[in-house]
């Protein structure tokens, strides 16, 4: 197929070559899930066979956030501007490698190099999913093509416990050699049936500059944070925690001169998006915190095997399928400032009641009660703000203010799993001691309940209604009930 750009909206969702987009951007999106799901579930068993401590743990799980995060949102300027198949195809074979480099090696600093380095290619291949939806269907068939990729992608999140579960019992490094054969079907499908498609219109320059001090910013931040935990306020976390402040503040101060920023700051501007994004950072701070702890939890304590553990959590991923496009719906009908609370509130809730986790917990009665109120939570919450952060930006930043919004979700659980293990006191080999992981968990879901709750207020204080209200409701990836955070388009 030609490298030349394809007229954008030309694709049909009824003819063979809408399908064969279709499966590809489910593929693309399903890839990053999956491992999102999987490596959590090993963390136990790849701790201990690479005899790692507890911040192994945190890296192996915050590399790939860190340059995930770090990037992301270049990485939609570069489909954008240099072709989004070409960038979606790179970043498939840029994941592959990695997650091969991942599986092969031998002690966690490998491991988590890495992780750092797959984040990237998951940076080139996440924002690709929806681009290549939204500049390949016709206007007519777009929705149905969303709602369609949503589906299909909730199907990957359901199956990736089993999978993920499954493989661990099999052999950690399985979780990551799996991303290989479903890249490659990736950029098979992708060379030859997807059309091309980029933005003529868009300022040629990258801004650089402020990826870099970003990620430095980022880097430096979470290095002290998972530091503190094993070397206390050392001279060592003390400087990588100023490198990070310093980096963050430039960030700012980059993106307010520059005149192609990838992070427009005139998109905060706006209450009801500043709002929605901090109401952002503290729910997906406390989802991050719960997903990362609870699958150890339940193996380390409970006694679960991964994959008893990793299906354990699937009535979140269920309700999510099922309530997601209802809560989008009701947001548009009443307004999302009371979906937006009671929501977190939920979660809340659900979170208190895992703390009846213990040793020999009954499922039934010790588990899915604190998981199923999470997810209904979960569900009542992510729709609703995916419609706010979209309805407070203009027509023009539509896309930026999805990636935005993405790029906090993800901050914000990087962030959490760096500072939640040290604010409970887990450090060093705690994750293979029942009673001090069990300790440690307590006071973490005690926090992030904390933090759910403030989410809530948040939105009860500063989310309107009158932007919304009324209008026709987005249709919402389920994939966003993951830790992955909201969608970009």
């Amino acid at each position: 197929m030609s490298d030349r750009p394809a007229t954008d909206g030309t694709v049909s969702l009824s003819e063979p070559r809408g399908r064969w987009v279709l499966l590809t951007t489910v593929l693309g999106s399903s890839v990053a899930l999956l491992d999102a799901t999987v490596v959590n579930i090993a963390l136990p068993r790849l701790g201990s066979d690479l005899h790692a401590g507890f911040s192994g743990l945190q890296w192996t799980v915050n590399g790939y956030t860190l340059t995930l995060a770090s990037f992301i949102l270049l990485g939609g300027s570069l489909g954008d501007r240099y072709g989004r198949r070409r960038v979606f195809v790179i970043g498939a074979v840029w994941f592959a490698v990695a997650s091969a480099l991942c599986g092969l090696a031998p002690n966690v600093e490998l491991l988590v190099a890495a992780r750092l380095l797959q984040g990237v290619g998951g940076a080139l291949l996440t924002p690709g999913s929806l681009a290549l939806i939204q500049a390949s269907f016709r206007q007519e068939d777009r929705g149905r093509a969303i709602g369609a990729w949503s589906g299909l992608g909730g199907i990957a999140a359901a199956i990736g416990p089993f999978v993920g579960g499954t493989l661990v019992e099999i052999s950690w490094r399985l979780v990551f050699f799996i991303n290989l054969p479903l890249c490659l079907i990736v950029v098979l499908v992708a060379t030859r049936h997807v059309p091309e498609s980029r933005n003529t219109d868009m300022d040629r320059r990258l801004d650089l500059a402020g990826a870099a001090v970003g990620a430095v910013g980022l880097a430096g931040l979470t290095f002290a944070l998972v530091g503190a935990g094993d070397q206390g306020a050392s001279a060592r976390v003390l400087a990588a925690g100023l490198l990070g402040v310093l980096g963050l503040v430039g960030f700012v101060v980059v993106e307010r001169r520059s005149s192609h920023p990838m992070l427009p700051v005139d998109l905060f501007s706006s209450r009801q998006f500043t709002a929605a994004n901090l109401v952002t950072f503290a729910v997906y701070a406390a989802l991050s915190g719960v997903f990362f702890l609870l699958v150890i939890e339940l193996q380390v304590v409970a006694g679960y095997s991964p994959l008893a553990a990793g299906v354990s959590v699937l009535p979140v991923t269920v309700a999510m399928l099922l309530l997601s496009s209802r809560a989008g719906d009701l947001a548009a009908k009443i307004g999302p400032r009371v979906p937006m609370t009671v929501g977190p509130v939920l979660c809340a809730c659900g979170t208190l009641l895992m703390l009846r986790i213990r040793p020999g917990a009954s499922y039934v009665t010790d588990v899915l009660p604190g998981v199923l109120v999470f997810g209904l939570g979960l569900s009542a919450t992510v729709a609703p703000l995916t419609v706010t952060v979209l309805s407070a930006a203009s027509t023009r930043y539509a896309g930026v203010a999805s990636g935005v919004n993405n790029a906090v979700a993800r901050t914000a659980g990087l962030l959490a799993v760096a500072v939640l293990p040290v604010a409970a006191g887990l450090h060093g080999r705690d994750y293979l001691d029942p009673g001090a992981f069990a300790h440690g968990f307590r006071i973490a879901m005690l926090i992030s309940s904390a933090l759910l709750l403030l989410g809530g207020l948040i939105a009860a204080a500063t989310i309107s209604d009158d932007e919304v209200r009324g209008r026709q409701a987005v249709p919402v990836p389920q994939t966003t009930c993951q830790v992955d955070g909201p969608s970009i388009d």
